[in-house]
């Protein structure tokens, strides 16, 4: 039954041909033109239907949304757009649509309403075109990863630690919701639980991806991990996919060298693979700018930026000059900025990132040397006593994209961090182990999978650059 890709299909040099193809009805104009979509590519086949060979009955059932085989010969497009068209012989009815309740019909619709539809929503030319790049982004991080020697490991998703000692995490528990066993302390009883103690989803694979370093070097994990915020912002969800790199012997130094070689290559290999969804991601992103008020639109269109960063060298500084520029920037004496920067030691904003990115050195930041005090307790700690080896990266248009350091692997400094940060010791024993036994230099980073799928092709909202979007009051599909 399987017949050829439409995208071999409109590749195709040679004509006259007999082919079979199967697809979803995208249109059927004046009984005779279907245009025809299976996924593969942003751009449909024409077929061109004899209808004076097809019976009446079929043809009426061949409507939007409709799943059909076509049976036919391939010839060269009559008409402009296409090189090649398919003279159809043959109509099969696979999958009838109903064109009075099938909701993605051939016009523009918000996305909010596709929101909605998201199992439906793929069948759009913008959101296949999304879904087409972060599949590759995905294949392309793993190639990278692959290409560099790097090993990959699968970290838990249910895990007893706070890797980012946020407490913004889900629970994962088998006790009976309405009437728990309970302690002497009148608190639910989690060693009668099925892992015998207090266990949530994973918000990072970080911790366990530093133990498998520091046996087989270089490793990366790239899983799901969920953060439970309350947050319905553009940039929040909360399922979502990380991918973490951990490297031993790397100081912060190796670590902004390789998170800066993987970003770059990794949007090389799409700009190859991926020219004709991004061609269009790139036309939709430049209309969507242009629908906004004059002070909100973006300086460069879509590809534009993703060129940006990968044609210019990224520049290196650390949270005390960006500091410094800032505070004594002209948006900031001018009080234009929605939060200002008065004292060192502030956790920096988008709108503070994306100014030293598009106004200031106009190319990609690597911020470096945080203030301890905004940064998680593994990171290493300077010997100021007041920063730790922390590193950012910065991108046009969104900001922080990337966020690493080198971690510290001195006992008796992580041990007091812990303390001071009051996080349970006794849940971190066997990584307090990994500085008890051969502990080395070690670094990583972290990168929001999403959050690169948003920046490359151009969307508004991360809720449309996953699948089926996880968030605060939303677990549909």
């Amino acid at each position: 039954m399987k017949g050829q890709k439409i995208k071999a299909v409109l590749e195709a040099t040679e004509t006259g041909k007999e082919i079979s193809v199967q697809g979803w009805v995208r249109t059927f104009r004046a009984n005779r033109f279907i245009a025809l979509n299976d996924g593969s590519t942003l751009d449909n086949l024409q077929c061109v239907v004899d209808f004076e060979a097809i019976e009446e009955s079929l043809l009426k059932q061949v409507t939007t949304g409709a799943a059909i085989q076509l049976k036919g010969v391939l010839i060269e497009s009559q008409g402009s757009g296409q090189k090649v068209e398919l003279q159809v012989k043959e109509i099969e009815l696979l999958g009838p649509s109903d064109p009075e309740k099938y909701p993605i019909q051939p016009k523009k619709h918000s996305l909010e309403f596709l929101r909605e539809k998201a199992h439906l929503r793929v069948r759009t030319a913008t959101f296949s075109a999304v879904m087409r790049v972060r599949s590759a982004l995905a294949q392309a991080v793993h190639q990278f990863f692959q290409e560099e020697g790097f090993f990959y490991v699968n970290t838990p998703i249910i895990t007893g630690s706070d890797a980012e000692g946020a407490g913004e995490m889900f629970r994962v528990s088998t006790l009976d919701a309405k009437n728990p066993p309970l302690d002497d302390t009148g608190h639910p009883d989690f060693k009668q639980d099925f892992f015998g103690k207090e266990t949530n989803l994973t918000v990072s694979g970080q911790l366990e991806a530093e133990a498998y370093a520091l046996a087989l070097g270089d490793v990366y994990t790239f899983g799901p991990t969920f953060r439970a915020e309350n947050s319905n912002t553009t940039r929040h969800l909360a399922e979502f996919w990380m991918i973490e790199p951990e490297m031993a012997f790397y100081d912060l130094n190796d670590n902004m060298n390789l998170a800066e070689k993987f970003i770059t290559k990794v949007l090389k290999i799409i700009l190859k693979n991926c020219e004709t969804d991004l061609k269009f991601l790139d036309e939709r992103y430049t209309k969507e700018e242009q629908s906004k008020p004059q002070h909100q639109r973006s300086s460069m269109g879509l590809l534009e930026k993703i060129e940006f960063v990968v044609n210019n060298e990224f520049k290196r500084i650390s949270y005390t000059e960006a500091f410094d520029i800032l505070r004594n920037s002209k948006p900031n004496k001018k009080k234009k900025f929605q939060y200002p920067i008065e004292e060192w030691g502030v956790d920096l904003q988008s709108e503070h990132e994306r100014y030293l990115v598009e106004k200031h050195f106009n190319c990609p930041v690597i911020l470096y040397d945080y203030p301890a005090n905004i940064k998680a307790f593994y990171m290493r700690r300077n010997e100021d006593g007041k920063t730790v080896r922390a590193m950012d990266i910065l991108f046009p248009g969104i900001g922080e994209i990337v966020g690493g350091s080198q971690r510290e692997e001195r006992l008796e400094v992580l041990e007091a961090r812990i303390k001071e940060m009051n996080i349970e010791e006794e849940e971190l024993w066997w990584y307090l182990d990994l500085r008890r036994f051969g502990s080395v230099p070690h670094s990583g980073f972290g990168l929001g999978f999403e959050r690169l799928v948003q920046f490359t092709t151009g969307m508004g909202n991360i809720r449309d650059v996953i699948p089926f979007p996880r968030t605060p009051q939303n677990a549909s599909f």
